[in-house]
């Protein structure tokens, strides 16, 4: 896929992923999130060539103008938004699938300074609410949704909800919506 293509994807996805987006250009010109992940795709690059040093700074730097921080380490797949994004944080190992969404003050952290896997992987399609924590390298499994403010530390198994601190999952029902879920007061603390 050529760069053109992948950016007009990105802002397709963000487009999906925000109702209250009114038209590409002003997705692609003030939407930090899409800033975050195009920077990201930058820095990830120079990182697999070694040039982690110029990666590092680099991500620093797009910390501090978009106020999200995501490790230049981190493997981040296709169709990813960021809605809001102030506050997140992606951590080194961390894995992101295809069509995945965050919401603001989300991290991706460890629990271990050990070394190898120490960040989640969430798989295709997951969405995360608000404030939520996905600690350790544990594994949110695809569909899945996230509540505002939920702290996960276990695996979650595929088309699971879950909220609570610490979280508990349990299966989504049939047609249950994601923005429904996230939105639901029900599903936050």
């Amino acid at each position: 896929m050529g760069v053109v293509a992948r950016l007009r994807e990105d802002v397709a996805a963000a487009r999906r992923g925000d109702p209250a987006a009114r038209s590409s250009v002003e997705i692609a010109l003030l939407y930090p999130g899409l800033h975050a992940i195009w920077a990201h795709r930058v820095w990830h690059a120079l990182w697999n060539r070694r040039l982690r040093f110029v990666a590092r700074a680099g991500s620093q730097v797009t910390r501090w103008l978009t106020g999200i921080e995501i490790h230049p380490g981190a493997v981040i797949g296709r169709r990813f938004f960021i809605d809001h994004g102030m506050g997140v944080v992606i951590g080194e190992t961390a894995e992101v699938g295809d069509d995945v969404m965050l919401y603001h003050g989300v991290t991706l952290g460890g629990r271990t300074r050990d070394g190898g896997k120490r960040h989640p992987t969430l798989e295709d399609g997951v969405a995360v609410g608000a404030g939520a924590k996905i600690l350790g390298p544990i594994t949110i499994g695809a569909h899945s949704a996230v509540g505002a403010n939920a702290v996960v530390t276990k695996d979650a198994p595929a088309d699971s909800v879950l909220v609570g601190v610490p979280a508990k999952a349990r299966p989504r029902q049939v047609g249950e919506d994601t923005r429904a879920l996230l939105t639901a007061p029900d599903y936050s603390i």
